[in-house]
């Protein structure tokens, strides 16, 4: 055990965090699989269970990886990563909306193996990563307008626009991670308004495009303005179905909940084990256990402020919070959308929904992040031997 505890490094507090969201993960899941378990038709739960731990497994051999890499090669392998990630989104465009019957506009199957990969949110990983490396050499340096055009926004608008077309609400959510991360990197205010501008207007004209020829985008827009609509129209009760049963749940539960495996929604609840995840950990541990699991979240929003400022270098300081703090704020849009605070998007609840690609882009995002705090936990190693050098010669000897 000690030697396990020997090779982990970085902000203990995040490794905390994770296994925590990890090991709650399974009630949860185990219980809301149960529907899906039904719907297919053999009613055995324990195969749902199986995978998410399969995925879970995975998803912390990526995270151990991960956090062994020295950050600084981040910045070659995001430049690298990102014509990859380009052709990747390509190649899910090229295939259409549909694979069997079966919507595969946003996954990619990976051969041999016949495992599916939303690619996307690796692209948001790896944008994130390769902005902050550009603003990191642009600090304390005067740049036009015109000088960051290319370098910066022509990949950023390069991505979403691929995104877009299938998955409206994580495309959104990028383009705000990436305009937060311009704005804390210094990027000039009256630049950024530009792009904020450039960007509403290409939207507009997409949605226009689709609208006027919507064989190209078939049912993408409609899906956007209806889920809208529900949300404004609170008598829609049939395009709002989703939501009125998450309501239901959260009702239900009360301060301390009907207890673990007794949700009764769930068996109503569509994507119950990943988008509505929520709703179900509000019905079965009541408002307390959902207060604990925000707070969860809101710890992990401080550690990676803390890491953050921790950090020696504006690179570490930017990819800290360029690919932490999305985990932190899809996490609260998923929770919003549950009781309806905002209109369905579709997000998971990063390390407790189920979904293998979620899981392992989370660990990825957070093995960068621990791999910054590693750096800095060695330097001030280093920083103490120089303070001490009889310690150090005396070790030696």
């Amino acid at each position: 055990m000690k030697s396990i505890f020997k090779n982990i490094q970085g902000d203990r507090v995040i490794w905390a965090i994770i296994g925590v969201l990890a090991i709650f993960s399974f009630l949860p899941v185990y219980s809301a699989s149960s529907n899906l378990a039904y719907l297919y038709g053999d009613g055995n739960t324990f195969k749902f269970l199986a995978k998410h731990f399969a995925h879970l497994v995975l998803g912390f051999g990526i995270l151990y990886g991960v956090h062994k890499i020295p950050y600084h090669y981040f910045k070659g392998l995001s430049m690298i990563a990102l014509p990859i990630v380009l052709v990747l989104l390509l190649l899910i465009m090229a295939q259409g909306t549909t694979i069997e019957g079966a919507n595969a506009s946003r996954w990619i199957r990976v051969p041999l193996v016949g495992v599916t990969f939303q690619t996307s949110t690796l692209a948001a990983v790896v944008l994130m990563c390769y902005v902050a490396r550009y603003l990191s050499t642009i600090t304390g340096a005067e740049v036009s307008f015109k000088q960051t055009l290319v370098p910066l926004w022509l990949p950023v608008f390069l991505v979403l626009g691929l995104i877009l077309p299938a998955n409206f609400s994580t495309a959104a959510i990028i383009f705000a991670m990436v305009v937060l991360l311009v704005f804390i990197g210094g990027y000039p205010f009256k630049y950024l308004a530009i792009i904020l501008t450039t960007g509403l207007l290409l939207l507009s004209l997409f949605v226009v495009t689709a609208k006027a020829f919507p064989d190209m985008f078939p049912n993408r827009v409609d899906t956007w303005i209806s889920r809208v609509v529900s949300f404004v129209d609170k008598t829609d009760k049939e395009a709002a179905y989703q939501i009125t049963k998450a309501k239901t749940a959260i009702a239900s539960g009360g301060i301390t909940g009907l207890g673990p495996g007794k949700s009764v929604q769930k068996n109503f609840l569509p994507q119950s084990s990943s988008d509505f995840i929520y709703a179900i950990i509000v019905e079965e541990f009541g408002i307390l256990g959902a207060l604990i699991v925000m707070l969860v979240y809101l710890l992990l929003l401080f550690r990676l402020v803390v890491v953050a400022h921790k950090a020696s270098s504006m690179f570490a300081k930017l990819l800290v919070i360029g690919v932490g703090l999305p985990i932190v704020f899809q996490a609260l849009v998923n929770m919003a959308v549950a009781v309806e605070l905002f209109p369905v998007t579709g997000q998971t609840l990063p390390l407790i929904s189920s979904g293998g690609t979620s899981i392992w882009m989370t660990c990825l995002a957070l093995g960068i992040v621990l791999s910054v705090s590693a750096k800095r936990e060695v330097e001030k190693n280093q920083e103490q031997a120089m303070d001490n050098p009889l310690d150090v010669l005396s070790q030696t000897l």
